[in-house]
């Protein structure tokens, strides 16, 4: 009901906008309806502007940030950034949706894509490309110059699939900027695997075979949990080349028969005790993983971000019970390397002054291609730095060289990440992008229950209804 009122809103907010404009032809509001944002002639002309950003970081994460906000403010002095935690990732969307209505959203935002085809609804979005694309020298209080936009080398920096999250919009155009990124990774039990000569699964074909082994050797066990059961749905959807959603409509594809087959396939795998998931176990499955009594799981596809809900407590003695090994999840084919991007990004929203956009932008930039910040940030939060040549930083260097199934597991988990850099996809993302989401991560538990191929597909065709209804 909440979401219905948030979108309701927008609408009319944007269509009192297009009215008093007197466009009636551009009256219904797109999935990405954000004019292009035009970039001053004079760029940043060093005026005296406050910026406001929102977000959900806490105590130690902002404590990072304000060290590097007072940075930012020796280049940038007139740029004064006053920020607000607001509370979940949601908590933000719900704020700012209510106050682009009267006009009074920050200037800068954490964001997820749905986040922003929402915001879209009501144009309230600036467009990065002509900003990222800017030529225009911009002199800093210490003399020297920068320029505005991003040079072809840091452009290059970014991780690919982080940066093109920007773009998934339907039209082309670049809305988000990634700030940190976690995805999912497989977290297997090393000191069993090495005692018992089990090979880590990368193929799923490979992963049936590996439960095999460990329903045989530990029959009361569960050997995979996976935690988020829409990121299942929507990867195997990529690993397939099948339809999932697309940004233009038709939007919901989900209901097609490659996607049936694989979640039968699953489904078979269930029914043999192989695996569970966060809703049918009723918690995170990192539980099971880290048990040391009863029923355990031996494998756990989880957030990388989540590595150290991934270890087992320290025994009396001060040691692990055993040691966490981490790799890449499983795939269909190697020729097709799929693994999900997840994590905040940063949308600018317009404004009345445009150099309160452009001073949005040079904060942005500057928190985004900064190695330092991206290498402090991404040590204290879990979540992995977006552009390559953190890896090289010493620091961080020295972070990733500790990583270990131990006490530097999340130097594990990231180092992991920053390995698999090519394999990285985002879903199209449009007003209901987030339904659908929500309607598969609810589909694929529900069909692992049924025995009856047709209550699959009935299930599908249930799901799809749900979607086109929301929509």
């Amino acid at each position: 009901m909440k979401k219905t009122l948030l979108v309701a809103l927008l609408l009319i907010g944007a269509l009192f906008a297009v009215f008093a404009n007197g466009d009636e032809e551009t009256a219904t509001p797109t999935a990405a309806s954000s004019k292009a944002f035009q970039v001053p002639a004079t760029g940043y002309d060093g005026s005296d502007v406050t910026i406001t950003f929102y977000h959900t970081m806490g105590t130690n994460l902002s404590t990072v940030l304000d060290d590097y906000i007072v940075e930012f403010n020796k280049l940038y002095p007139n740029i004064h950034v006053s920020w607000e935690a607001i509370g979940s990732y949601d908590d933000v969307r719900d704020q700012i949706s209510t106050q682009i209505f009267v006009g009074s959203q920050p200037n800068i935002a954490y964001c997820y894509p749905d986040h922003v085809a929402l915001y879209n609804m009501a144009g309230a979005v600036a467009t990065l490309d002509n900003l990222i694309d800017s030529t225009i020298p911009v002199t800093r209080a210490d003399g020297t110059t920068e320029t505005l936009g991003l040079t072809a080398e840091q452009k290059a920096d970014f991780i690919e699939g982080y940066y093109n999250e920007g773009k998934q919009f339907g039209d082309g155009l670049m809305y988000t900027m990634p700030l940190s990124k976690s995805t999912e990774v497989l977290y297997y039990n090393k000191t069993f695997f090495d005692q018992n000569g089990i090979k880590v699964p990368t193929t799923w074909a490979e992963m049936e075979q590996v439960c095999a082994q460990i329903k045989a050797i530990d029959p009361n066990s569960i050997p995979l949990g996976y935690d988020s059961e829409a990121n299942w749905f929507i990867t195997m959807c990529e690993q397939y080349n099948s339809p999932y959603t697309s940004a233009n409509e038709p939007h919901y594809l989900f209901n097609n028969e490659k996607n049936i087959e694989f979640v039968k396939m699953f489904r078979d795998w269930y029914q043999k005790g192989y695996l569970t998931t966060q809703k049918l176990y009723g918690a995170y499955t990192s539980g099971l993983f880290t048990s040391t009594t009863g029923v355990t799981s031996y494998m756990s596809i989880g957030s990388s971000a989540g590595a150290t809900y991934q270890r087992p407590a320290k025994s009396a003695d001060g040691t692990y019970p055993f040691e966490v090994g981490i790799a890449t999840i499983p795939q269909v084919s190697e020729t097709n390397r799929k693994v999900i991007s997840q994590g905040p990004s940063l949308c600018i929203f317009d404004k009345a002054n445009p150099q309160e956009v452009v001073a949005s932008w040079l904060f942005v930039k500057y928190l985004t291609t900064t190695i330092e910040f991206q290498a402090e940030f991404g040590m204290a939060s879990g979540y992995v730095p977006v552009i390559k040549s953190v890896a090289q930083n010493e620091v961080y260097a020295d972070f990733l060289a500790s990583a270990d199934g131990g006490d530097y597991v999340t130097a594990l988990s990231a180092k992991v990440c920053l390995e698999q850099e090519d394999a990285y996809y985002t879903s199209p993302a449009f007003n209901g992008s987030s339904t659908a989401r929500d309607q598969v991560g609810a589909l694929l538990p529900k069909c692992l229950t049924l025995t009856d191929d047709n209550q699959i597909r009935k299930a599908f065709e249930e799901a799809l209804d749900e979607c086109e209804y929301h929509n």
